[in-house]
């Protein structure tokens, strides 16, 4: 059985020749049949694999399969192998899962758009990306993918290259700011992979890990390699202070939105610290600065959530709070409980973004909840969905990401009880965003009557992948449950033994866990839906922080006034006088010397006999007196 692995990277691989090399000839049909079927074929392989780990002993479910030597320089020795265990082998059905729905809902959502094939070859590219860096047994080999998913995220960011609005500028520049952010992100993972080779001699994931157990990594380079992981990981995942990348991220289709940006390489940065939790378990400091910065990372864009009036904008900084929470998991150790979540946001945060995308399919294109209300009578599966995917992301029981983030949450009360009312705090915020984008948009009565006249429900291959994307947040939560799979056991092989907390703590957090989600859904339907005089009073009370929401907490300022500014000057300082003057005036002044010498030579070559003999006479009396002084 597992030697058809390599089959998982290969389907999505051929799906880019095919298209690179004959997607003229095929035809836009064709080329969309064609990638969704790789992707969904790559997804039947990995669901082959993980039938047949279910039925070996834990201790038994490290398969590694590898495919040839890469690297040999040496002692520096890598091969090109995947690493099959519970944590990559779910993690790849999670991927390849949600990506064949989007690929499905992208063959209508992308009709008629003139890089039709183009579109469906980067999201190949990325979800083979993506794959090479999920079944990577070593950091060398995880960086091919994580560079991969970069190098995708920045293709179809910018993928209407040439398109420009009021909101995201130049779609082009997106895709540069994304790309620009996460190579801040890649100096820690190039770093940290020297250092751990340096340390220990390998890169192999299984061997660095058992190392880490062993306390054969000294304490502070853990410290050091970890902050550098840090980085890398606050790149990818969108945390503070790299997170800036994500918002103008939704310059690009739809589609990529839910695939990259909710369910994929934004989770890169979660599954490399859980792939590397041996020596995260020997960094303790750096792990509860992973915590803070998830908690932190988690709030602040909750706050900026909430006052976002672009559909879109709202789900990308929901997705940047969700990412926190995820990080903030991982950060005190319950990485079961942040693979959970991690799940469980994809379904949820992928239904709701394309759900964004039937909004805007229907409204050409219209994102502004201001201009809509009313939608639920003209778009009625798009609006039960996005209902699912919003209830399911404000945490209400019994929907999948009340149980994910549930979690998340007993895992930090039994560790860092300030990090627990923070994450409470930011989850009241989350109920209350969540149904602001529902109420405002789908109840109460229009507000731009052309718009809503002209509103309609999306096409069935659209809607269908909704459906079952809402299944999936609906009952995806029980996956954990003790009675079923029970994910937190499942992963224990890959990720380390799963702590059982004391009932007491469990039902405390269960219950502030429905309070709090119970608030943010009161609040929401107090203010967006009945006005109530106690919601004006409540945001009264915090009007003082609307310039500072208005304007993103300042941080894109910040780096706009004393990052990008300042370097805009040195490169223009470096480019007129150390380019053009020094470097550049260097070389045209040999050119310059070189060509008087040679037009003075020149006229000594006038070809008249006396002046030719006028020359040996003096080079004759030069030799002779050269020999005289040195008798």
């Amino acid at each position: 059985m597992y030697d058809y692995a390599w089959l998982i990277l290969a389907l999505p691989a051929a799906a880019v020749l095919i298209n690179l090399f004959f997607g003229k000839r095929m035809g836009d049909r064709a080329v969309a049949i064609m990638a969704s079927a790789a992707i969904a074929l790559s997804f039947v392989v990995t669901a082959t694999m993980f039938y047949g780990e279910l039925g070996l002993e834990p201790e038994q479910r490290h398969i590694t399969v590898k495919l040839w030597e890469w690297i040999t320089i040496g002692d520096f020795q890598v091969a090109a192998a995947m690493l099959l265990d519970p944590l990559s082998i779910t993690i790849a059905m999670m991927v390849t899962g949600v990506a064949t729905l989007i690929h499905i809902y992208s063959i209508g959502y992308m009709a008629g758009d003139e890089r039709y094939r183009r579109f469906f070859l980067f999201m190949n590219f990325f979800v083979l990306a993506m794959l090479v860096l999920v079944f990577s047994d070593n950091f060398a080999m995880m960086f091919v993918g994580w560079e991969g998913v970069g190098l995708a995220s920045y293709l179809l960011i910018g993928f209407w290259f040439d398109r420009r609005d009021d909101k995201y500028g130049y779609y082009a520049d997106a895709g540069k700011k994304a790309f620009l952010v996460n190579r801040v992100g890649d100096f820690g993972f190039i770093v940290a992979m020297l250092l751990i080779w340096s340390a220990l001699g390998t890169l192999n994931f299984e061997a660095v890990n058992a190392a880490a157990e062993h306390g054969a990594l000294a304490l502070m380079a853990a410290n050091v390699i970890c902050l550098l992981l840090l980085l890398a990981a606050s790149g990818k995942s969108a945390q503070i202070p790299l997170y800036v990348w994500l918002p103008d991220a939704m310059a690009g289709p739809t589609p990529v939105s839910a695939l990259i940006h909710a369910a994929t390489m934004v989770t890169a940065g979660i599954f490399m610290v859980a792939r590397t939790h041996s020596i995260w378990h020997e960094a303790v400091n750096v792990s509860l600065l992973a915590a803070w910065i998830g908690g932190l990372t988690a709030f602040f864009a909750a706050t900026l959530a909430i006052v976002q009036v672009d559909l879109k904008k709202i789900l990308a900084y929901s997705t940047i709070s969700q990412l926190g929470y995820m990080m903030m998991g991982v950060g005190v150790g319950a990485y079961g409980a942040a693979i959970f979540l991690l799940l469980a946001h994809a379904f949820y945060k992928a239904l709701l973004f394309l759900a964004a995308g039937s909004v805007m399919h229907a409204t050409e294109g219209e994102l502004d909840i201001r201009k809509m209300g009313g939608l639920r009578h003209k778009m009625p599966s798009t609006w039960r969905t996005f209902m699912i995917g919003a209830a399911a992301l404000a945490g209400i029981p019994p929907l999948a990401g009340f149980f994910a983030k549930d979690s998340v949450f007993l895992g930090t009360l039994q560790t860092h009880i300030i990090l627990y009312i923070l994450a409470l705090i930011t989850a009241v915020l989350t109920g209350i965003y969540s149904f602001r984008a529902l109420f405002v948009a789908f109840h109460g009565q229009p507000r731009d009557k052309e718009l809503y006249d002209h509103a309609h429900e999306s096409p069935s291959v659209m809607t269908t992948p909704l459906w079952i994307l809402a299944f999936l947040a609906i009952f995806g939560g029980l996956m954990n449950l003790p009675q079923l799979l029970t994910l937190e056991k499942w992963l224990e092989p890959a990720i380390g033994a799963h702590v059982e907390p004391g009932r007491t703590v469990e039902l405390v957090a269960l219950t502030l866990s429905v309070l709090v989600a119970g608030i943010g859904f009161i609040i929401a339907y107090g203010k967006y839906l009945n006005d109530e005089p106690w919601t004006q009073r409540l945001a009264d009370r915090f009007a003082f922080l609307q310039p500072a929401l208005a304007h993103a907490w300042y941080l894109d300022d910040f780096y706009y006034n004393y990052i990008v500014v300042p370097l805009k000057r040195s490169s223009g300082w470096l480019a007129t006088v150390i380019d053009q003057q020094i470097i550049d005036g260097a070389v045209n002044g040999i050119a310059h010397v070189t060509g008087r010498l040679g037009d003075g030579l020149r006229k000594a070559e006038n070809g008249a006999i006396p002046t030719y003999a006028l020359s040996i006479l003096i080079g004759a009396v030069l030799l002779i007196a050269f020999f005289l002084l040195n008798i």
